[in-house]
């Protein structure tokens, strides 16, 4: 999946719009795009940093630029940053559904991102998934470095094309690398099918104890919701590989939805409790619908 297929005209055009509603409460503390709301901070000037593409231009010290001929753009001490981390769950589970779940991710991850640089925060991707090498088991199969501005869109679109589902993933634990590596608090959005057997939640509460804002999006295919099976079925697990003979009747689909359903009632509530956001999405609904949930900070 290309750049262009992640975030076509018409998308950009839309999330651009949407941009302005985006609301970051959880600041990383370092110098910034915009002024804090903490009371008794002040609007004195701090000192200059160099211009970076797509940072506001009534922000430029054009009187500075006039004496040396390089832009840079003014800092006061009340400023404060926020970075937005996007946590990309890719193991084999997300290789499913018609589009695909990954597909799918991709892209909401792509709109969270231009938002974000829209938006004049720094945008970090991270790729979840277990893979084997010479030191065993690594969650974090990639991290990018933080960026910022309109022309660092194309290098994270690169970011979020190239990994490819397979494998299993420990969530939690990869939640939990994440903040761990995270000198700051800020943004944490986690696209994921979230289903995991281990204790997500704990891992999300730990996160939220840190100061990190959180996002769930749960995406999941229509399939799952409402799985379209009946009689005997050899399946195998797509992160495991193990195979196991069932039959499925309308009891064991009942059990099924009623432990997914279960699964969603969990994140919900743990938003709910938190005060933080969860969509839950299904891979043929509209996605800019989901961008404007997202903004919205609602809990499906």
């Amino acid at each position: 999946m290309t750049g262009e297929t992640l975030l076509d005209p018409a998308f950009r055009n839309e999330l651009r719009a949407l941009a302005r509603l985006l609301s970051i409460e959880a600041r990383s503390g370092a110098s910034g795009e915009r002024t804090s709301n903490r009371r008794g901070g002040s609007a004195e000037f701090h000192e200059h940093r160099p211009y970076a593409p797509g940072d506001d231009l009534r922000r430029v010290d054009w009187l500075a630029f006039a004496r040396t001929g390089e832009p840079v753009v003014k800092q006061f001490r009340a400023e404060e940053d926020a970075i937005v981390r996007i946590l990309l769950d890719v193991s084999a589970s997300l290789d499913f559904g018609n589009p695909r779940k990954i597909e799918v991710s991709r892209r909401l991850a792509a709109a969270v991102g231009y938002l974000a640089l829209e938006h004049g925060e720094r945008v970090q991707v991270l790729v979840a998934r277990a893979k084997d090498d010479a030191e065993g088991a690594r969650v974090l199969e990639q991290v990018s470095s933080p960026r910022r501005g309109r022309d660092a869109l194309p290098a994270l679109l690169r970011d979020l094309s190239g990994p490819q589902p397979g494998g299993s993933l420990d969530l939690a634990r990869a939640i939990d690398l994440t903040v761990q590596r995270s000198a700051r608090p800020g943004l944490l959005v986690i696209l994921s099918d979230f289903l995991d057997a281990g204790q997500v939640t704990l891992a999300l509460s730990r996160a939220r104890s840190q100061g990190h804002q959180l996002s769930l999006v749960q995406v999941l295919s229509p399939e799952e919701l409402e799985p379209p099976l009946e009689g005997d079925y050899s399946l195998v697990d797509s992160e495991s590989l193990q195979q196991v003979e069932v039959t499925v009747d309308a009891g064991a689909v009942e059990a099924y939805v009623l432990r997914l359903t279960g699964l969603i009632e969990e994140l919900r509530a743990w938003a709910r409790k938190h005060g933080q956001v969860y969509l839950r999405v299904v891979t043929s609904e509209p996605l800019q619908g989901v961008m404007r949930r997202f903004v919205s900070r609602v809990i499906d």
